[in-house]
């Protein structure tokens, strides 16, 4: 027996016994308050559905998990009565019913004895949402959006995260990085002080599944899986859910989890007409200058019972960014480091999105839907830099260089979905989906102009005592422009796309009253390429002596850096670069190698075919919930690549060539038990695949014979995927509506990590050449990797306090890491995990009460591993973060709310060191932002 199975198998005997000694406490409905009569018109329809319906009709709100609802139909109702008899009529015979959680406010649960898996009674506090002053307005924004997570969360067959927007379709950061990296075991790896890639559990982001409306998401960058979240504004989006323990109904290609976005519609809304526009303006602190945004959502369902919708939203955005980064050392020896370096940035990040979705609800037992987006992000970039590189450290003579780089990135991502969900088909419900997506990188210049002092013609000084630490000429020779001639310069475009069509087919149906059976299949179809054309040029003439002068195109931009800790010297006018560029040909000359190398040898193309499907079952006893299932995928990989070598010429096409396949089985087991009322155990074991990077199986072959033994770098297109075996567990209590107490276990065994790993090998072919002996470095698969950790998350409003004090509420979360990986190839011994912090924690303190939406919340995470060395002595690592922010709203009227955000007050710096903290590789800051606007929701 495989061990997937064996673990598999373990789980259901524990999960057997447990069940056997827990009791299955079942609440009942709290009483309900005499309310006003409402008049309704619901037709039978899906429960969801219904539940969307009669909350715009009868003006109140409910919270319901889409798995609860999930298979269930509702009952017509039609009629003017009070808003308990009317819930209670509509829910008749789905097992389900509405308990009243505050004045307005209700919550769908499972009633005693119903085959509702995914639902457990929630723990009503009395009286919780009752007791305000008269005609005081209640903020129920946040709140009622923390109320709809908590529900989803506890409602969730497996183990996941949600997090919603607020009743104007707002999350509370900036992008969707942003704002996931405050959900318990979440952080994020940052560009700019902006987050950018989600790390769960402290797990390479490119070994996790990103979803757009139940469509997996291509990634525009072209050195990996990994989905660049940064693209989206977080106004396009209505809720985020973050698996952490998937279902064979999930891609298996998620080894990290899945996050799950979606977009708003207009069956999300309570009234049948929503629109939905905020407008901010911002400064940032190190720059003076201005940050804006701007967004609106207009929608609603139309026709005869509202059986259409339509929703369209815009946002745009436009920041203009400084960072200081201090340039340390990425080579430090005997406690010395070789270079230093002032690098200036100073961009325009800008971000646009829109949103098309649309719904037709033909009949109460069908609803068709086409789900549309479009996100771009663009970067227009000066990078200015003064560089000290040690050529001698006896001596500490050194070269002095001055740049600048000029970059343009122009990222956008397509996607249309086009779908429908039938249910009674066959005594079952059936649903259809197929989508195109293509995320797009274009780069049209990257560019980098370099002048030069005489190679070691400065004589420098160290100081280590300052921190960061200080390496200075003993002349003021950045300040001198006469001392720098023209060195070299490069012209680079970059393209890169990946488009994805897939489809899939979902079916489930109930069997008998404690069962329900599920089966589905998907197809996908992954096209990546990547096209990098550069030309290098180099100066005819001796650096430091002869060619272009610096002075003829520096300038003197701002001079002090770090808050006057260093200054900063000449800096270099791009555009007077340029032109001196064109109007001297003979200064420089082509460097042929160099440019052949650069433009061919990132070349690639690959091709994935995926074929998906999967068995899963539902089965309720009692207390217990188990979800057995088991998935099937078979890849097939296609990759193209180009052999660089002596003979290579810039009109070479794809000249190498890989092929690869391979099925896997994904055996899982999940259970929960609710032991008692709002209190939830769950266990899984579950198996999970990691599909290799894009470039690593390009089967490239890049030849450098320039010394004594050739250097060759080659692909690996019969690379395996990483193979993991996930084990959960947890407990949650959910004492209130919105509140959550709980703690939870998590362990991974991984095999086939791939990593990079040189020999020297004899009488080797590589592209067709005969190699004596030459120092071959590939992509390989190694041993495994392990890791475990721990979870613990609290959230509680304190809404039965009197008064004031029944605003408050607090929110904290700490995720510990531990783990490493073997792989005697590469090195002995353990191996720390890229991107593993040890420990990452949020504490959000908030209040909402009479108006007033207040928010400070602090996110930290330790720091990890983001490039393996030789040894220990020579890892890079990026440090710990802690970044404090603060929001504050007040509701003027019910359809106007001004706010403003204060972000990174700690002004928290990216880091990066070798091997111990003190061994500085970069330093780069941000400074904090503060920002205002107003928002309005009609």
């Amino acid at each position: 027996m495989s061990a997937p199975f064996r673990s598999v198998s373990t789980l259901a005997l524990a999960v057997a016994g447990l069940s056997a000694i827990s009791a299955a406490a079942q609440g009942m409905p709290l009483p309900v308050a005499t309310m006003p009569a409402v008049t309704v018109h619901v037709p039978a329809q899906g429960v969801a559905d219904a539940v969307h319906q009669f909350a715009a009709q009868a003006h109140v709100q409910i919270v319901v998990a889409g798995t609860v609802a999930q298979g269930h139909r509702s009952v017509a109702v039609d009629g003017t009565m009070d808003v308990p008899t009317a819930l209670a009529r509509m829910l008749g015979r789905t097992g389900l019913v509405a308990r009243r959680t505050g004045e307005g406010v209700f919550v769908i649960v499972a009633e005693k004895g119903a085959l509702i898996p995914a639902a457990a009674d929630a723990a009503i506090a009395p009286g919780a949402a009752e007791g305000e002053p008269e005609g005081s307005i209640i903020v129920t924004g946040v709140r009622a959006a923390q109320e709809e997570a908590a529900a989803e969360k506890q409602g969730a067959l497996n183990t996941t995260e949600t997090l919603r927007a607020n009743d104007v379709g707002k999350l509370p950061d900036q992008n969707v990085a942003e704002a996931i990296k405050r959900l318990p075991g979440l952080s994020v790896a940052n560009d700019q002080g902006e987050g950018r890639y989600a790390i769960v559990r402290g797990i390479d982001p490119g070994l996790l599944n990103v979803t757009l409306n139940g469509q997996t998401l291509p990634a525009p960058e072209p050195d990996g899986r990994q989905v660049k979240l940064d693209d989206l504004p977080s106004a396009m989006i209505q809720a985020v859910t973050v698996t952490k323990s998937v279902l064979p109904n999930q891609d298996a290609n998620a080894i990290a989890g899945e996050v799950a976005i979606r977009t708003r519609t207009a069956f999300d809304s309570k009234a049948p007409f929503t629109f939905d526009a905020r407008g901010a303006l911002g400064r940032y602190s190190l720059n003076h200058k201005t940050a804006w945004e701007a967004d609106g959502t207009v929608g609603g369902r139309f026709g005869a019972d509202e059986q259409f919708g339509a929703v369209v939203s815009v946002n745009y955005s436009r920041r203009n960014i400084e960072s200081e980064n201090y340039q340390g050392s990425s080579a430090w020896s005997g406690g010395l480091p070789d270079g230093n370096g002032l690098r200036d940035y100073n961009l325009t990040r800008t971000r646009l999105g829109v949103v098309g979705n649309f719904d037709w609800h033909p009949s109460p037992t069908a609803k068709i839907y086409l789900r549309t987006s479009y996100s771009e992000y663009k970067d227009n970039e000066t990078r200015d830099q003064n560089r000290l590189a040690i050529t001698n450290s006896t001596t500490m003579a050194a070269t002095a260089t001055v740049l600048v780089r000029r970059r343009i990135e122009n990222d956008n991502t397509r996607s249309a979905t086009l779908g429908g969900e039938f249910s009674e088909v066959a005594g079952g419900t059936l649903s259809l989906s197929g989508g195109w997506t293509r995320a797009v990188k274009n780069d049209p210049l990257r560019s980098e102009f370099t002048y030069s002092t005489a190679k070691g013609g400065v004589t420098t000084a160290y100081n280590g005592s300052t921190y960061p630490y200080t390496l200075a000429a003993t002349t003021d020779v950045f300040n001198t422009p006469s001392a720098f001639t023209f060195s070299k310069v490069n012209f680079e475009t970059r393209h890169a796309a990946e488009e994805i069509w897939q489809g899939r087919i979902d079916y489930t149906h109930p069997v008998g009253e404690s069962m329900t059976l599920a089966v589905g299949a998907k197809l996908l179809s992954r096209d990546k390429t990547d096209d990098h054309d550069r030309q290098d040029y180099k100066t005819t003439g001796k650096i430091g002596k002869t060619g272009g002068a610096l002075s003829d195109v520096d300038y003197t931009g701002d001079t002090s850096f770090m808050g006057g800790q260093f200054p900063f010297g000449t800096r270099i006018d791009y555009s007077a670069a340029k032109a001196w560029f064109d109007a001297n040909p003979t200064q420089y000359a082509l460097d042929s190698s160099g440019t052949i190398s650069d433009s061919l040898s990132s070349d690639y193309r690959v091709k994935e075919d995926i074929v998906a499907g999967y068995a899963m079952a539902t089965i309720k006893t009692g207390a217990l919930t188990l979800v057995p299932g088991v998935r099937m995928e078979h890849t097939v990989d296609k990759a193209y690549a180009k052999i660089v070598d002596a003979t290579s010429t810039l009109a070479d096409g794809y000249n190498s060539y890989g092929r690869n396949s391979y099925t896997d089985f994904f055996p899982g087991l999940t259970a929960r038990i609710d032991a008692a009322r709002g209190l939830v155990i769950r266990g899984a074991v579950t198996t999970s695949i990691g599909r290799p990077n894009y470039p690593d199986l390009a089967p490239y072959v890049i030849a450098d014979t320039s010394g004594t033994v050739p250097a060759v770098s080659i692909g690996n297109a019969d690379l395996q995927p990483y193979r993991a075996i996930n084990y959960d567990a947890g407990v949650e209590f959910y004492p209130a509506p919105g509140a959550i107490l709980s703690a939870g276990y998590f362990h991974k065994d991984i095999h086939n990590p791939i990593y990079s790993y040189g020999q020297t090998e004899t009488n080797v072919t590589l592209g067709g050449t005969l190699y004596a002996s030459a120092l071959v470095t590939q992509p390989i698969n190694v041993d495994r990797e392990q890791l475990s950790g721990v979870e613990f998350n609290v959230q509680y409003q304190f809404t039965q306090l009197p008064g004031l004090l029944g605003g408050f509420g607090i929110s904290a979360n700490y995720t510990h890491v531990w783990g490493d990986a073997h792989g005697g190839q590469v090195r002995s011994g353990a191996i720390p995990l890229a991107y593993q912090s040890k420990n990452v924690g949020n504490v959000q303190v908030f209040y909402e009460k009479y108006g007033l939406s207040a928010r400070v919340a602090f996110n930290y995470r330790s720091s990890y591993l983001d490039t393996l060395g030789d040894s220990a002595a020579t890892d890079q690592y990026t440090d710990g973060n802690g970044q404090l922010d603060v929001h504050v709203a007040y509701q003027i009227k019910p359809e106007v709310t001004v706010f403003g955000d204060a972000t990174n007050l700690t002004d928290a710096p990216w880091r990066r060191y070798q091997g111990v903290k003190s061994q500085l590789i970069e330093r780069e800051h941000y400074g904090s932002m503060v920002r205002g606007g107003v928002q309005v929701h009609f």
